[in-house]
């Protein structure tokens, strides 16, 4: 098949997805146009079959803001007919979806059918779709699309309640690829962050408000005081002169890491003892299951759909959200006690296999070839 692939192109958990999923798509001989404003950051190799298109938005002084998902559509177009795609896979719903849909109504009057699969990733839905000014446009996005898939049966039930749909939505949680994210042998740099044992907290996001990672430090506070650890930050965004602020007045600012945007993510998670994601909001909880394919237990919240990924009292512990105490008692428990961390481990291993990649890519295959037909 030859499949578009419409994404944002940064680190944040819809464009890492959709990224590799394309890359994977690749590997089974499938023909992958990436096609978004600037290069997704995992597409940082050459590899046969996939090709990217670049999304240009001409600047004209009559718009004070340049209507991207004009040139969005346009592109699309072009790519469609020059490239005979069967599929338009879109990312988020707007302005991804909605884009795509202007697309194909255009595509139709040249007699060339693109069917339109539109996958949600959660704050298209969560939060941006409930504003009042984008909720029809969501709402006609997802109902107009020829396939939905949604990535947590949180997520799913949250558009249902949310929004007036008539469209079936197809649950396909997200994936891990494990012929890259394992645990590897990184004793050298395990002794470079911690070079008298201690345990090693990560935390890794795009550092937003939602990721509540004040949170993050709070709990690491309490771990401190009851345990010789460290703090490896991974990432970097809006909230981090906040973080810094919050590291200093906690006193904790010699314990504390910050690693900034790393490619080669499973190379820090590699020499983890726990994973910290307090999250406001996570349609999925991606960073958790990456975590846990590098043998990595997690203490999170209790929000959307983690509890689908973590499962409490067996891969780690889930508290509500705010609740740094409970995450930081749970936290510690686990620390202390080697048996039940070494089983942890091997439960999040375990767990973290039902998401495997190859077991995910025949679901939208089966997608694609539905609307296709």
């Amino acid at each position: 098949m030859r499949i578009g692939i419409v994404c944002y192109p940064t680190f944040g958990g819809s464009g890492v997805l959709a990224t590799e999923l394309g890359k994977a798509l690749a590997t089974k001989n499938h023909e992958i146009h990436f096609i978004s404003y600037n290069q997704p950051a995992r597409l940082d190799t050459f590899t046969e079959n996939i090709y990217y298109h670049e999304v240009f938005i001409a600047k004209y002084p009559l718009f004070e803001h340049t209507p991207y998902e004009t040139a969005l559509a346009g592109k699309m177009v072009d790519i469609v007919k020059s490239a005979k795609l069967d599929v338009l896979h879109v990312h988020y719903a707007i302005p991804h979806a909605s884009a795509a849909l202007m697309a194909k109504q255009i595509l139709a009057e040249m007699n060339i059918r693109i069917p339109v699969v539109t996958t949600l990733h959660g704050t298209d839905i969560t939060l941006v779709g409930r504003e009042i000014t984008y909720e029809p446009v969501v709402s006609w996005s997802i109902n107009n699309s020829d396939a939905v898939t949604a990535v947590s049966q949180n997520l799913k039930e949250d558009t249902l309640k949310h929004f007036h749909i008539r469209k079936e939505i197809d649950v396909i949680p997200n994936f891990i690829d494990f012929n890259r994210f394992n645990k590897k042998p990184r004793e050298h740099f395990k002794q470079m962050i911690a070079p008298n044992n201690e345990k090693i907290i990560i935390h890794t996001s795009n550092f937003r408000k939602v990721k509540r990672i004040e949170d993050v430090i709070r709990v690491f506070q309490q771990i401190q005081q009851q345990v010789p650890s460290k703090l490896v930050l991974i990432g970097d965004g809006p909230e981090r002169s906040n973080i810094e602020k919050t590291c200093r007045e906690l006193n904790v600012c010699q314990w504390v890491t910050f690693l900034g945007k790393q490619e080669a993510i499973e190379e820090i998670l590699s020499i983890g003892d726990l994973f910290l994601l307090p999250s406001e909001s996570e349609s999925f909880g991606l960073a958790a299951l990456e975590a846990m394919a590098c043998e990595v237990p997690v203490v999170s919240s209790n929000a959307g759909g983690i509890p689908e990924v973590n499962i409490h009292g067996k891969t780690g512990f889930l508290a509500d959200v705010g609740d740094v105490d409970t995450m930081a008692r749970y936290s510690i428990d686990l620390l202390n006690d080697n048996a039940m961390h070494e089983e942890f481990r091997k439960n999040a291993l375990k767990q973290a296999h039902s998401f495997d990649l190859q077991e995910i890519l025949i679901q939208y295959e089966t997608i694609y070839s539905r609307v296709i037909k």
